[in-house]
C-alpha cells in the first residue's frame, strides 16, 4: 500500500489485495445497504419506531460490509447483532464465508458460527410461532432447518475457498523455494565449473614447465659448452651441437605430444550439471608418461652437459601407481633442472628409496663451484609445481637450502595414491 492510500499495481490497497476486490466489496456493501434499509422500514412499521431513525441505521449496517475482509470478526457479530430485528440476511450470509474462509481462529469461528445459529434458529421460531396453529414441533424443525439452510452454505463454501487459498500459496511458496534451490545450485555449478578450469589451466601450466622447462635448461647450457669450445676443440663441439640437437627434437616431441592431448576432441557424455572435475591429464598417470625407471636417463642427460650426479636406488624395486611414478619422475626432473639454473658446475645427489607404503626421493647439492653462468630466467614455479603434485597425492613435501650452501628437496608419495 502507498502512503497515500491510492492504489499501486503489486501492492495492496488498504485491506483489499487488489481494484477488483475493492469493486466487489462495495458493490456488496450498497447491495447490503439497500437491503437493510427496507428491513429498517418494515421494522419501523412493526414497532413503531422512527422510519428515519431505522432507515438511517440500516443503512449504517449494510454498508458494514464493506468491511468484512479487514474485520470479520465485527461484521459477523453485528449480523447476530441484527438478527432479532429480522435485517442483515445478504450481511449475515456474506459476513459468515468471509470468516470461514479467513485466518481467524477455528475456535473463534466456531462459536461466531453457532451464536448465529442460534440467532437465526430463535428469530425463526418466534416469527413462525406468530399466527401459526401447527404443532410446536412443526415450528422447531422448520425453524432448525431455516437457521441450518442459511448459515451452513456460506459457512461450507468459505471453509473451502479458504483451503483451496492456503493450498495453493503453499504450493506457491514450495515453487518459490524450489525455485530459489534451483538458481542456488545453478551459481554453485557455475562456481565448480569456474574453478575447474582454473585448475585444468594451473595444470596445463605446470605440465608444460616440468617437460619444457627441463629440455630447453639443458639445451641452454649446451649452448654455452658450445660457445666455449667451438673454437678450441671442434670435435667436442660437434658431439655438443649433435646432443642439442637430440633434445631439441625430444623437446618438439614432448610438446607435440601434449598440443595432441590438448587437441583432442572431448568424448561426448550426457549434459549434466557441471561438476569440479579435471578436463584433462597431461602426465598424470597416463600410461605414455615417465616412470621411474626413465631416472636412469634422467641422470643420464645432467651427466652429460657436465654436472656430477651420483644416482642410488634403495629398496626392493617393486610396481607402485602410474601416477605416482610420474610425480617422482617429475620432482627429480625439476630439482635437476633448478641445478642447473641456480648452482653451475655444483655436485647433485638423487636417492630413491622403495619403502613398505611410500615411494621416498630426495635431490641435493653443492653450492656452486664457480662454473660458467648460463643464465637461464626462472619463473619460480618450479617449487609450487612440485609441492602441489606430491600433496595432491596425499604425500609430503619439503624444500630448502642447506647450511653448507646448497639445497634439498624431498618428497614421500604413498605407493598406492
Amino acid at each position: 500500500m502507498s502512503t497515500t492510500g491510492e492504489y499501486v499495481p503489486g501492492n495492496r490497497l488498504w485491506w483489499w489485495p487488489r481494484r477488483r476486490s475493492v469493486v466487489l466489496d462495495a458493490v456488496l456493501a450498497a447491495v447490503s445497504a439497500v437491503e437493510c434499509l427496507i428491513e429498517g422500514v418494515y421494522f419501523a412499521e412493526r414497532t413503531g419506531v422512527s422510519v428515519g431513525v431505522t432507515s438511517l441505521f440500516g443503512l449504517l449496517v449494510g454498508a458494514a460490509l464493506l468491511f468484512r475482509r479487514r474485520w470479520p470478526v465485527a461484521v459477523v457479530l453485528l449480523s447476530i447483532a441484527v438478527t432479532p430485528a429480522q435485517m442483515g440476511f445478504l450481511l449475515g450470509m456474506v459476513g459468515l464465508y468471509t470468516l470461514a474462509a479467513s485466518d481467524v481462529p477455528r475456535r473463534i469461528t466456531a462459536v461466531l458460527v453457532g451464536m448465529s445459529v442460534a440467532g437465526t434458529l430463535i428469530a425463526t421460531f418466534l416469527k413462525s410461532g406468530q399466527g401459526y396453529d401447527g404443532s410446536l414441533a412443526a415450528t422447531v424443525v422448520t425453524s432448525v432447518l431455516a437457521a441450518v439452510g442459511v448459515n451452513a452454505p456460506p459457512v461450507l463454501l468459505g471453509m473451502y475457498v479458504g483451503a483451496r487459498r492456503r493450498l495453493v500459496e503453499s504450493l506457491r511458496e514450495r515453487a518459490d523455494g524450489l525455485e530459489r534451490e534451483l538458481s542456488l545450485l545453478a551459481e554453485k555449478a557455475s562456481e565448480r565449473a569456474e574453478r575447474a578450469r582454473m585448475e585444468e589451466r594451473t595444470r596445463i601450466a605446470r605440465e608444460m614447465h616440468d617437460v619444457v622447462a627441463h629440455r630447453v635448461s639443458l639445451m641452454v647450457v649446451h649452448a654455452a659448452a658450445l660457445e666455449a669450445v667451438a673454437l678450441k676443440d671442434p670435435q667436442k663441439a660437434a658431439v655438443n651441437a649433435g646432443m642439442l640437437g637430440d633434445m631439441g627434437r625430444q623437446a618438439l616431441n614432448e610438446l607435440r605430444q601434449m598440443l595432441g592431448v590438448l587437441r583432442t576432441p572431448p568424448v561426448a557424455a550426457p549434459v549434466s550439471v557441471p561438476v569440479a572435475t579435471p578436463l584433462l591429464v597431461l602426465g598424470d598417470g597416463d600410461e605414455d608418461g615417465p616412470c621411474l625407471e626413465e631416472l636412469e636417463v634422467l641422470v643420464e642427460e645432467s651427466r652429460a652437459v657436465g654436472m656430477l650426479v651420483d644416482f642410488t636406488v634403495e629398496g626392493a624395486k617393486r610396481p607402485v601407481a602410474a601416477l605416482v611414478e610420474t610425480t617422482v619422475y617429475r620432482v627429480v626432473q625439476e630439482a635437476l633442472t633448478n641445478v642447473h639454473k641456480h648452482a653451475p658446475g655444483a655436485k647433485a645427489q638423487v636417492r630413491l628409496a622403495y619403502r613398505e607404503d611410500e615411494v621416498a626421493v630426495l635431490v641435493l647439492n653443492g653450492p656452486p663451484d664457480g662454473g660458467s653462468d648460463v643464465r637461464l630466467p626462472s619463473g619460480g614455479n618450479g617449487l609450487l609445481g612440485m609441492r602441489e603434485r606430491v600433496t595432491a597425492l596425499g604425500g609430503g613435501f619439503a624444500a630448502g637450502a642447506t647450511g653448507e650452501g646448497g639445497f634439498r628437496v624431498s618428497a614421500l608419495v604413498p605407493a598406492r595414491s
